[in-house]
């Protein structure tokens, strides 16, 4: 077992496991039927519940809907032939169930909390469905681990479900909705619901910062940025041509701090690699000023954009308040900052993850999810959200 082990670290340095990416058996019906309050499980009795906020008694929109990466996939990827897979312990261990779903997280990921607070139930995968419109009425989720804007982005890991790949099931499922509810009905459907998009961070992870097709040489890190808030755009404006109208757009986290890139440029003392950060937030940037601009182009549109290194970055600078003293070192991995090889075995991860804000090289726990999607829904912690966070876009259109 420990030379299996061994093995499979080795392998995934070889082929640069720097990613946040899941995969993960189907989901369990109970969570998707009702939500489950988290309980501490025997394995990790030291680690508080996580916190259930209120939910409305009635749901506030008719679906969720996601696309995007490992930050927001919940299984899709455990269907796909890849190295990007979080369907083992302890990826998991202090999720609802205590067992891996393909989230990359202990626990919860942002759009888990978000469900709850749009009185939703948890939003079940794609790939993980049986195709009949009852189990994706109140929406699916298309994210897929390793997947970036540029269709190539991450391939080096395996099979993923590239982001214009993602549209297109998305754009499959209102035809189902069409085929199965008539034609005003899904229109009413989908215009009504919540579109929640977080991608982009392996476009550098797995493409820009690795230099692949010298990229680095043919795009200065602005025209980069610009090519892939372009395409992005194009794909907004494709989806709203289907009646999508609800929008979140998420801007990219601070990877320049992820333990990966501390342990790969041997950051001192947990200091963040600048570099790396500025070409991020310079995305985020042009990404915020795109969203204005489809915001006036697309009438009876609301899209909204919220800036998760703002959010992250807030909990990196306060973190004691926020009651995380780990703010380098992530929970699970190996290596200097834990940052050299990803999560693969439960005897790899710390005891108690819920002090710490890195969970793997790439990902972080659930507790910072829990703080970012109080920010995307209200503002809670800091304001991340322009120019309104959800809960008002929910009320905007009521």
């Amino acid at each position: 077992m420990a030379i299996n082990l061994l093995l499979v670290s080795l392998l995934c340095v070889l082929i640069s496991t720097v990613v946040s990416q899941p995969g993960s058996p189907p989901f369990p019906q109970e969570l998707i039927n009702a939500i489950i309050s988290p309980t501490p499980s025997p394995s990790s009795s030291s680690i508080p519940p996580t916190p259930t906020p209120s939910i409305p008694q009635t749901p506030l929109v008719p679906a969720l809907f996601v696309i995007g990466d490992s930050s927001v996939d919940c299984g899709n990827n455990n269907f796909l032939g890849t190295f990007a897979r979080a369907d083992h312990l302890p990826y998991g261990r202090d999720f609802d169930t205590h067992q891996p779903t393909g989230r990359f997280c202990n626990g919860r990921i942002p759009v888990d909390y978000l469900a709850l607070r749009l009185g939703l139930p948890f939003v079940p995968s794609y790939l993980g469905q049986n195709g009949r419109v009852e189990g994706m009425i109140q929406g699916l989720n298309y994210a897929s681990a390793g997947a970036g804007i540029i269709f190539t982005s991450g391939s080096e890991l395996g099979q993923h479900v590239s982001f214009t790949q993602q549209v297109q099931q998305f754009t499959d499922t209102y035809q189902q909705f069409i085929l199965s509810l008539g034609e005003q009905a899904a229109i009413d459907l989908i215009s009504n619901s919540v579109l929640y998009i977080s991608i982009g961070i392996n476009d550098y992870i797995h493409y820009y910062l690795r230099n692949v097709s010298n990229v680095q040489n043919l795009y200065l890190p602005w025209s980069f940025n610009q090519f892939l808030a372009s395409t992005l755009r194009q794909e907004i404006k494709n989806l709203y041509s289907i009646n999508v109208m609800k929008v979140v757009v998420t801007g990219l986290a601070p990877i320049g701090c992820a333990p990966h890139y501390l342990s790969q440029y041997r950051m001192k003392d947990g200091q963040c690699v600048e570099e790396i950060n500025n070409t991020v937030m310079e995305f985020n940037f042009v990404m915020r000023y795109m969203i204005e601009e489809l915001r006036e182009e697309l009438p009876n549109s609301n899209i909204i954009f919220c800036d998760v290194f703002e959010g992250s970055m807030d909990i990196i600078k306060n973190s004691e308040h926020h009651g995380l003293n780990a703010t380098a070192d992530a929970c699970c991995g190996l290596g200097e900052y834990k940052g050299f090889v990803m999560c693969l075995s439960p005897e790899m991860a710390c005891s108690n993850a819920s002090n710490h804000i890195w969970w793997d090289q790439f990902h972080p726990t659930d507790a910072v999810n829990a703080i970012l999607a109080d920010n995307v829904w209200n503002g809670l912690h800091t304001k991340m959200c322009y120019p309104m966070n959800l809960e008002e876009m929910v009320a905007f259109d009521s």
